[in-house]
């Protein structure tokens, strides 16, 4: 898939390690003085102490890995933009709606809010480990993999892809383990400020390659904003399921959410939210789409190995140690940032609740960081074998896709019945993520491939999230309870 892209010299290997190394250093001299407790909000929150500007970074960094670089731009497709388009709005969303509410339940977890809405310990263990299981069986392993597969690129294949990813883990997990998410969201701040600025760089030099035009030689379906019916965005699917994808991934995803909870106030984390919302909607899109496009112009329909390919056509060698350093940045910042939040998850969701007080967080998360660790580095050979076996069918971006739609409508429609509705039982709630998730999985492995649904993935999330939430009041109403609309309205906030 990458084959294409130049191999670094050792000096320019010596650059890379370099820039990493003072990315670790600007982000220890940043948080050094800062006063540790051991507590879950010290550890998990950064004491309250983030500024909007780290906010902003470690949302952005969060999102942003060499998954979605080399898989958007490998669709080759302008529309492929509505992806980040959209994430403004769905960032919006976060600022404006969710930000409120965690903040007054003072929350941790994404989860304790679904505890004190349901009035029900149950519903939100459940979502906290269908949140564990994504990240430890499928984003953790993901992003070793794929950040893997691109440093072999780089520095040969003599190195296994394997040896890479336990690298790369490895120092993502420092961050965790020995500055909790405070040095996450410094470290994710200082690097995306080169690796924005290199990516934006590459779409440059990419229009440069073509004298800035992109239209000639290239199929108008492939420049439009309006999505076919055939294609991977149909533009009706913007005004059906898009958003509620957005929401769910910006605004009760716990991966993300937990930054914009770390700020000292309401206006602070929503200044932060706001910054990313901008970042997102001005500097991601092109980053992530007009390489692909270039691509296409000179080397035709070439998949996934469009990044590549484009960057050893355009990008000056003595770049390519700061380009290994962006890759290996990406990498870590995302890693370490889901490490993090599945550390969180664990030890508030499940340690302090069934195993007892918890006296120093910080000794917790650091075994905790070790073991899911060293599991995603083993479970990075699944994906090597899975490459291994059919390359030419082998799509990160699309098997994250399709798994993620197992899980974000059935968790949405949680947030969903216990935000809008009233004495909602939480086993309710849970039947509603138990329908949501069959009838998903019926439609995405079976249903849909054997053609008895024709209806797009994005549409059927709609369909999913709905019968999720009327499957959830319709058990809750065969328990004797009748739920009661109440939109947004605060009602205690504990009451169920």
């Amino acid at each position: 898939m990458l084959n294409q892209l130049p191999t670094t010299s050792a000096v320019q290997i010596g650059v890379a390690i370099v820039l990493t190394a003072l990315v670790g250093l600007a982000t220890w001299l940043t948080i050094r003085r800062a006063k540790h407790d051991g507590s879950k909000k010290d550890v998990f929150l950064a004491g309250g102490g983030l500024s909007w500007l780290f906010v902003a970074g470690s949302i952005t960094l969060t999102n942003l890995s060499t998954d979605q670089l080399v898989g958007m731009n490998g669709n080759q497709m302008a529309l492929l933009a509505w992806w980040e388009i959209a994430g403004f709005a769905g960032l919006l969303i976060l600022a404006f709606v969710f930000v409120p509410i965690y903040y007054r339940n003072n929350c941790t977890t994404v989860t304790e809010l679904l505890e004190k809405r349901y009035n029900g310990r149950s519903i939100r263990t459940l979502i906290s480990a269908l949140f564990l299981f994504g990240n430890i069986l499928i984003y953790l392993p993901a992003v070793l993999y794929s950040g893997g597969t691109f440093m072999q690129a780089l520095f040969g294949d003599q190195i296994p892809v394997l040896a890479f990813a336990a690298v790369l883990a490895v120092i993502s997990a420092a961050y965790t383990i020995f500055g909790g998410l405070r040095a996450v969201a410094v470290m994710d701040t200082y690097s995306g400020i080169g690796i924005l600025g290199l990516a934006l760089l590459i779409v440059v030099l990419a229009l440069a390659a073509v004298d800035w035009n992109i239209t000639d030689g290239v199929p108008a379906e492939r420049l439009t904003m309006i999505g076919g019916p055939d294609s991977p965005i149909p533009f009706h699917t913007l005004f059906t399921g898009m958003i509620f994808i957005q929401i769910f991934y910006w605004s009760t995803n716990q991966n993300i959410t937990q930054r914009a909870m770390a700020a000292p106030t309401v206006k602070e984390a929503q200044k932060g939210v706001l910054a990313a919302a901008a970042i997102r909607i001005l500097i991601v899109p092109p980053i992530v789409v007009i390489p692909g496009i270039v691509a296409y112009k000179l080397f035709g329909d070439v998949g996934d190995a469009a990044y590549g390919q484009l960057i050893a056509e355009v990008l000056p060698p003595w770049l390519s140690g700061a380009f290994a350093a962006m890759v290996a940045a990406a990498v870590i910042t995302t890693f370490s940032a889901v490490l993090n939040s599945s550390v969180a998850l664990y030890s508030v969701d499940f340690h302090e609740q069934f195993a007892g007080e918890v006296k120093d967080h910080w000794k917790l998360a650091a075994a905790v960081s070790v073991l899911l660790t060293l599991t995603s580095i083993m479970l990075v050979t699944v994906y090597i074998d899975a490459a291994s076996a059919d390359p030419t069918e082998f799509s990160i971006i699309n098997l994250l896709q399709q798994l993620n739609g197992l899980l974000s409508m059935p968790i949405l429609s949680a947030f969903v019945a216990g935000l809008l509705f009233r004495n909602v039982e939480a086993p309710a709630a849970i039947g509603g993520v138990i329908w949501g998730v069959a009838q998903y999985g019926g439609f995405t492995f079976y249903l849909q491939p054997e053609g008895y649904i024709a209806m797009h993935y994005i549409d059927f999330m709609v369909v999913t999230l709905v019968t999720s939430v009327i499957a959830a009041l319709a058990v809750n109403r065969a328990m004797g309870n009748r739920a009661q609309f109440v939109g947004f309205k605060r009602r205690g906030e504990a009451a169920a």
